[in-house]
């Protein structure tokens, strides 16, 4: 059978876009790039906030309260984005979407550097919301775009893409905002290169890219009803959680047990680096198997365990912090691409990676907000962390249940 690529994976000569073949087994290089580049505007205007908090707050006048309301803020816009990103996509077609979504985060990144407080959290609402577009439509697009056993390394690739930029993003503002006139505003805005990298790539691909209401297809509803759409959903949030709770603490945690905050911040980067060495090679050790269940609860328990190591043992933050990055890369890629697998159309993929990301990333916000609550009333890091191996618990049920080799079926209960 003839390979025949859609309006998305290759530019169409022609005005009609063709129907995509998904049992392709190569995916276009080109398609891969723009693909890569949507994934590094995912995190860049996001991961540089927390090394310039302190600038931030010392040069707006913030205090910590409101620090901690900047770096919440974009999990709580993608909560309440994401459930709009599936309409918006029936009705104006999954590149055009993402072309304006990567024009309003330019515009947001630019508003947010402004000198005024005011500008800096409309600009991290606006910016937020367009990366939310792009968390959404991606799990779309790969699964319009991209053969069903293409689909988890295809994920797997955009994830390191996203990961490495976050991580040099967290490494380069600081200095950055040193070294660039406008100190720290200057650097909060760096990251628009991505941007204006992306935005020629995808414009030559908006042509052909019609609304699906144009072709009379059904919008796909959210499949509320659906037991594994709340698995997949459920998944996704626990382990958003305990990222982002890693991320916001894990420093904090080492220091009190008489880490040094230097030492305790190499370790935050080799639990990233990890979690990005898992997340890569993890489509090398499932190829060919499509039920993940044992996977994604393997993957849960070893951040269980990477918790109570920390719990029992901080000294061994070396141990707790590779268990941590095994677990944390494989449940992300994993989270993603379950949002891909499980559907079975791109329209079905927007719905349920709505539905996902919208509850995931609500759990998720609470996740910092809830330990920094529980420490402050116990002061001590002990029953944080006991929180935690019962939420890696239970995200060892989400993902045996998500993992399952299924699609979701949205009226079915």
């Amino acid at each position: 059978m003839s390979a025949q690529p859609s309006s998305i994976s290759d530019p169409p000569a022609a005005s009609t876009p063709p129907a995509v073949d998904h049992t392709r087994s190569v995916v276009s290089i080109g398609l891969l790039f723009a693909i890569c580049l949507v994934a590094a505007n995912l995190r860049t205007t996001l991961t540089g906030v927390g090394t310039l908090l302190p600038a931030i707050e010392h040069g707006s006048g913030l205090t910590a309260s409101w620090g901690g309301l900047l770096s919440t803020l974009p999990l709580l816009t993608f909560a309440a984005t994401s459930p709009l990103v599936a309409r918006a996509s029936h009705c104006f077609g999954t590149a055009r979407l993402l072309v304006a979504a990567l024009a309003v985060l330019a515009v947001g990144t630019v508003i947010r550097s402004l000198p005024s407080v005011i500008c800096l959290f409309a600009g991290t609402v606006i910016l937020s919301a367009a990366i939310a577009f792009g968390n959404v439509l991606l799990p779309a697009l790969i699964r319009r775009s991209v053969p069903a056993h293409r689909i988890q390394g295809v994920s797997a690739l955009y994830v390191t893409v996203m990961g490495v930029t976050a991580a040099v993003s967290s490494g380069v503002s600081a200095p950055l905002s040193h070294t660039l006139p406008g100190s720290w505003h200057t650097a909060l805005a760096w990251g628009i290169a991505f941007t204006v990298a992306a935005l020629p790539v995808w414009l030559p691909r908006m042509r052909g890219d019609r609304p699906q209401t144009s072709g009379g297809v059904t919008r796909s509803p959210v499949p509320w009803r659906s037991r594994l759409a709340w698995q997949v959903s459920m998944f996704m949030g626990l382990q958003s959680l305990a990222f982002y709770t890693a991320v916001a603490w894990l420093p904090s945690m080492l220091i009190d047990h008489g880490t040094s905050s230097t030492t305790a911040g190499w370790m935050l980067f080799y639990y990233q680096v990890i979690a990005l060495t898992a997340g890569s090679l993890l489509p090398l050790l499932t190829r060919g198997r499509h039920d993940q269940r044992w996977f994604a609860a393997g993957a849960s328990l070893l951040m269980a365990a990477g918790f109570v190591v920390l719990l029992f043992a901080p000294a061994l933050s070396v141990v707790a912090c590779t268990l941590l990055g095994l677990g944390g890369g494989v449940c992300l890629v994993l989270a993603l691409t379950f949002q891909s697998q499980r559907a079975g159309s791109a329209g079905e993929a927007a719905a349920l990676a709505g539905m996902a990301q919208s509850i995931g990333y609500l759990v998720a916000a609470a996740g910092p907000l809830l330990l920094g609550i529980l420490h402050d009333a116990t002061d001590s890091w002990t029953l944080p962390l006991a929180v935690l191996v019962v939420l890696g618990l239970l995200m060892a049920g989400a993902g045996y249940g998500a993992g399952r080799d299924r699609q979701v079926r949205p009226g079915a209960g």
